[in-house]
This record gives structure tokens, sequence and C-alpha cells, in this order.
């Protein structure tokens, strides 16, 4: 599958992690991609920070735990400063709270360091294309989140939704970004923005990556 995109360039991406290795070995395995471009990397959150802001890539790779500014940090800052691209957590830990945790911070994705090469790759191109890509050994792990959140006082009601909500709940757990949604259902940007924070409050899920793995399990997704 390769990427196309409105102007028929490469999607670019940029990689914030602290080991020099892996940034040097995911560089190579992209110079083999004539759709995915490698535009900046570096092992300093603060650097890689402001040069994802400066240079705006289409996607950032980013590693949970460095020196100084962690994941968590660097990903709440590029979201607080408007960075509008896609925002992927690489890392080895697949711990629950962490997961769960990048998600809720604005992440559009979570990938485990031990994927092989070409399931990266593949996994890169959907987040490049604006879905919302988890390594697949974290899905069950997600799903076993929402259950215990179910022990709340108050748990999602399917029936609170209006119809233009519910459909955008389904384009959710298919994983389409904002801007796809608005172009499959013909709507704006920004309505969608408004319908998805809606149906946030009224589910009482805090994340549209709740919301999708809350959609899939009542078999909303269809």
């Amino acid at each position: 599958m390769t990427l196309t995109t409105a102007n028929d360039t490469p999607a670019s991406l940029m990689i914030i992690d602290d080991h020099p290795l892996l940034r040097r070995g995911v560089a190579q395995l992209l110079e083999l991609e004539d759709d995915l471009e490698l535009v900046g990397e570096t092992g300093d959150p603060e650097e890689g920070i402001a040069l994802a802001l400066k240079r705006e890539p289409d996607l950032v790779l980013l590693d949970l735990n460095m020196p100084g500014v962690n994941g968590l940090e660097a990903l709440r800052r590029l979201r607080e400063a408007n960075y509008s691209g896609r925002v992927v957590m690489f890392t080895v830990s697949d711990h629950e709270d962490d997961v769960v945790a990048a998600l809720r911070n604005g992440a559009d994705g979570y990938l485990l360091k031990d994927m092989e090469p070409e399931d990266m790759v593949r996994q890169l191109r959907q987040a490049a294309l604006g879905r919302m890509v988890i390594s697949e050994s974290l899905t069950t792990l997600l799903a076993e989140a929402l259950r215990n959140q179910r022990n709340a006082p108050t748990t999602p009601d399917i029936h609170s939704l209006t119809q233009r909500e519910r459909e955008i709940l389904q384009q959710l757990a298919g994983g389409l970004s904002n801007k796809l949604i608005a172009r499959k259902l013909d709507i704006t940007e920004g309505t969608v923005k408004v319908h998805v924070k809606h149906l946030l409050k009224k589910l009482n899920l805090r994340s549209r990556v709740e919301a999708a793995v809350w959609a899939v399990q009542e078999g909303i997704d269809h």
C-alpha cells in the first residue's frame, strides 16, 4: 500500500528518541520507502519539540521514557502548542497506565519497539493516513482497562447520543481521524471536533481512543 497525499508528496516523519542506534535503524528503514520521508531526528526532547513545531511533519514518532522531558510531557507540550500532526508513541512499555495515559493526552497511536520492521512501516503508513494505530498485543489490555472503568458511577450509554454522534462514533471505532471523518460524512472538520467533544462527555469517556475501543466492544463499529 502506498500513501497518496494532496500534493502527491511523501508523508513526512520525525523521530524523538534518546537511543541513537534505534534512530539510525528507523532512518535506514524509511530510506527504503518512497512514500515515507524522514525530515528530522533527535535524542533531545526539547530540541525535538522545537523542531516538530518548526517543520510541522505529518507524523512524530515519540519515545516514552527519556531523560529530562519524558514522552508524555513532550506530547502535552506539542498539543498545547497546537501541533496538528500525528503523534505516535514508540516504546518498550506495555504497562496499562502508560498506554492509557498516552492516549488520553492526545497520542494517535502506541507502538511497541519489539515489532517486526515490515509491521512498523505498515503501521506508520496507517498513522500518516490519519488512522489510529495500536500494537495488536495492547488491544486486549485497553479493553480490560475500559471494563475496569465501568465500575465508575456513570457508564457509557449509547442512547444518549444523537444520530450524527453515533455515525461519528462508528468512524472513530474504525480508527479515522477528524479530517477523514469530515471527508467521509461531508461535514467540516470543526463540526466533527464539536461532535466528538459532546459524545465523549455524554459517554463519560476521556479520549477518542477509549470511545473507539468501547464502540468496538459494544458492536457499534458496524
